[in-house]
């Protein structure tokens, strides 16, 4: 049954009319958007205990502590200030009056959309709270990219997502998927992409960080979501910004474990060719959660099959590798996605049996050659490079490569400039043995 989804307006009253909640509102960057919907709703008083916004950078360093990467919307300053923020409440709201209240920090540091439309809007909101009187508190923190094309929008939906979060603190968090999809409530289609949330504390001890963020993919919220070495859930900037990037695309349900004898061949290649020095470079390894090229991006997946993605990606990161899930069917979708990094440069090594789908005609319709272009175009236009790992043709008992792979006759021309100008190459060096079958 559908469930009943309550408007910004009533989810902001219901939380002043609860005389249990109580706390501080710390926004900056795009105005005091999530504390004005709790004013305009009424009864604020029973819910804010405080509301500031410290714009200018002395004042934020002096409150909260100066950033050494000198990044200030960032995971590291939201969560400087909802410790701050969190730590005064607890200092300073103590006796009768405060027995019985659960306190709450919530924080945003946000971007919005420059007068000159040059920057890329995002924000982290976070929300530190008791989900008993007295208790240990517990921490939700969000990253998002505002996708509007206007600054007051993005600032509304910034405003909504706010409330949505507080709301869903309080009332959601017994149920982590229903907390989850709530975060969009009442908001259009389109206009936010939430791609990373990290969750701590008593309430939430049963949650998987990797299963959270994968049920942002499955729900539509993110296209990706990236993990350490260690296993912990990242921001694509903070992992990836200005790196050189080298990625393994595996496929969803693959029962093989990656070919890593001719990736690291083709990690060796990508540095050699690139000129990369080692501390600059990122490696990935890519868990597709479509298992064909052609398959509906947007059908969602069981539960279980996002355990198992949770623990497919639990042990790659094992091998020492960082690791992407993504529902990215397609080349040229992934370096979309990396492209809001700003990579020095991009290496996809994929197997030789992707390319000749891509090069053949008949795997697609009339308008092949249309469609051919714009791929090219969105793949090699942000510096990336292929690099084709070989496979084996078991029927006719040959190695293929991009020199005996076959290509479409409309599509040849466009192949043999790609491959003459090196944006498409052959892992050189392997060994026959390392070889596979597709």
């Amino acid at each position: 049954m559908q469930r009943e989804i309550p408007e910004t307006k009533r989810k902001a009253l219901r939380i002043n009319l609860d005389p249990a909640i109580y706390g501080t509102f710390a926004e900056i960057g795009a105005g005091q958007e999530v504390a004005r919907n709790f004013f305009t709703a009424g009864a604020a008083s029973g819910t804010i205990a405080k509301t500031m916004s410290a714009y200018d950078m002395v004042f934020s360093n002096s409150i909260y502590g100066a950033e050494i990467s000198g990044r200030y919307v960032s995971k590291s300053r939201l969560e400087k200030m909802l410790a701050h923020e969190y730590a005064l409440l607890s200092e300073r709201l103590i006796g009768d009056k405060y027995v019985g209240h659960k306190f709450f920090a919530f924080a945003d540091t946000v971007s919005t959309l420059n007068f000159s439309k040059t920057n890329d809007p995002h924000g982290w909101l976070g929300m530190r709270f008791q989900s008993t009187p007295g208790g240990e508190h517990n921490d939700i923190i969000l990253h998002v990219r505002l996708l509007d094309t206007d600054t007051i929008l993005q600032q509304n939906v910034l405003g909504v997502i706010g409330v949505n979060l507080v709301y869903a603190a309080y009332y959601h968090s017994h149920d982590i998927q229903l907390m989850i999809e709530s975060l969009v409530d009442n908001l259009s289609i389109g206009s936010v992409e939430i791609d990373l949330i990290n969750l701590r504390g008593p309430v939430f001890q049963n949650a998987n960080d990797r299963l959270v963020n994968l049920y942002l993919i499955a729900k539509g919220f993110s296209g990706a979501a990236i993990f350490d070495e260690k296993g912990n859930a990242c921001q694509s900037k903070d992992l990836l910004y200005k790196k050189d990037i080298m990625i393994l695309r595996t496929k969803y349900k693959q029962k093989s474990t990656p070919n890593f004898d001719l990736f690291n061949r083709a990690v060796d290649q990508f540095k050699k060719t690139q000129n990369i020095k080692g501390e600059n470079l990122e490696v990935l390894i890519e868990v597709l959660m479509t298992s064909e090229l052609n398959q509906d991006e947007s059908a969602e997946l069981t539960t279980e099959e996002l355990e198992e993605f949770a623990k497919r990606a639990e042990e790659l990161c094992a091998t020492g590798n960082n690791v992407i899930v993504s529902n990215f069917t397609r080349n040229h979708k992934v370096a979309q996605y990396l492209s809001r990094c700003r990579p020095n440069s991009v290496g996809i090594s994929t197997n030789i049996a992707n390319l000749k789908r891509i090069f053949d005609a008949a795997s697609f319709g009339e308008h092949y050659t249309d469609e051919l272009l714009a791929y090219v175009s969105d793949l090699f236009s942000r510096n990336v490079k292929l690099y084709a790992y070989p496979y084996l043709d078991r029927k006719n008992n040959e190695i293929i490569t991009t020199k005996n792979m076959p290509v479409s006759k409309e599509a040849k021309p466009l192949f043999e400039f790609l491959i003459s100008n090196n944006y498409i190459t052959d892992i050189e060096s392997y060994d026959e043995k390392d070889v596979k079958t597709v």
